[in-house]
């Protein structure tokens, strides 16, 4: 399948600080392709030398296998960006930030009426659009950003932190028109440190830290590589590390204890029949489901939330 981008040994420093190292990425024609790492780990430097807005100190760049530095223009072209800042005029109404910047982007007459007209349908903001943008909340204003980088019909879309202190109605409208879009072919990159988003939107993700990608792949694939089946028992009662013949590990977790296993139901069977022995007072005993939060706490050492 064709690629949408391609990172070969890219770098980027401000300075002395390394935002991106020498990094090699490939992201797929049509692809929902999550980045998810903590604040400072290069995602946001990432998305500017995808859109063009600075270039790597080395390293090519590649989009819809054109050369970035060659074809600049005609890349930007196809590109869709939407920033984590907010980009509008305050004082312009929805409609007329749309008209600027669709006919910065090339798109003119009733092409651009008709592209207006559809975007704010897409955003579930048709009935606001005469309304000036500083009357708007914080989610309706990064939905008319999301708005404005769909006017010209992009190939790539750019998405920089899009959901960050939204409420939940933007959110879930955002997430809809994202699955949408997605379905119908639009490649889409989403960064994010949130990992319940890119659980929920991309079908790819690469974990970022320190400028670095730790880890690439499709979801379950990453799950499967970097975690491992457990079971979680929680009681006062258990104040030691408790020995289970099943378990391969046992780690303690909060006020229980995680138990990683290949074989669950034995190992839920032997601690059911513990805890009714013992007459243990059992808060919790439950099969884990692995999260993006356990990848990469074990590859890092250090929770998402905590960094």
């Amino acid at each position: 399948m064709t690629n949408m981008l391609e990172f070969h040994k890219v770098k980027k420093s401000y300075g002395k600080r390394i935002a991106v190292n020498q990094l090699d990425i490939s992201v797929r024609k049509g692809s929902c392709f999550g980045l998810l790492g903590p604040n400072g780990a290069g995602k946001s430097t990432m998305m500017k030398l995808i859109s063009g807005i600075i270039q790597p100190d080395s390293g090519q760049i590649k989009v819809m296998g054109l050369d970035m530095k060659e074809n600049i223009v005609k890349i930007q072209q196809k590109i869709g960006y939407v920033p984590q800042s907010i980009t509008l005029y305050e004082e312009l109404s929805a409609i007329d930030n749309l008209r600027f910047f669709g006919e910065l982007a090339g798109v003119k007459g009733k092409e651009l009426q008709d592209r207006i007209q559809d975007v704010l349908t897409k955003t579930g903001l048709s009935d606001r659009g005469k309304d000036e943008v500083r009357t708007y909340s914080g989610g309706m204003k990064r939905r008319i950003n999301i708005a404005v980088a769909l006017l010209h019909k992009p190939d790539l879309l750019i998405l920089d932190e899009p959901t960050v202190g939204i409420d939940p109605q933007s959110r879930n409208l955002i997430f809809e028109l994202i699955r949408t879009l997605h379905k119908q072919g639009m490649t889409i990159i989403y960064s994010t440190h949130y990992m319940e988003e890119v659980e929920a939107l991309c079908d790819e993700i690469a974990i970022v830290d320190n400028g670095n990608v730790i880890a690439m792949g499709e979801l379950d694939e990453l799950l499967t590589k970097h975690t491992k089946p457990s079971v979680y028992i929680e009681s006062a009662q258990i104040c030691e590390q408790p020995k289970v013949p099943t378990a391969t590990n046992v780690i303690e977790k909060g006020n229980g204890w995680v138990i990683e296993t290949e074989e669950l139901l034995p190992t839920i069977q032997y601690l059911t029949e513990i805890a009714a022995i013992q007459k243990l007072d059992v808060k919790k005993l439950e099969i884990l489901h692995p999260s993006l939060e356990d990848v990469f706490l074990k590859l890092t050492g250090v929770s998402l939330r905590d960094v």
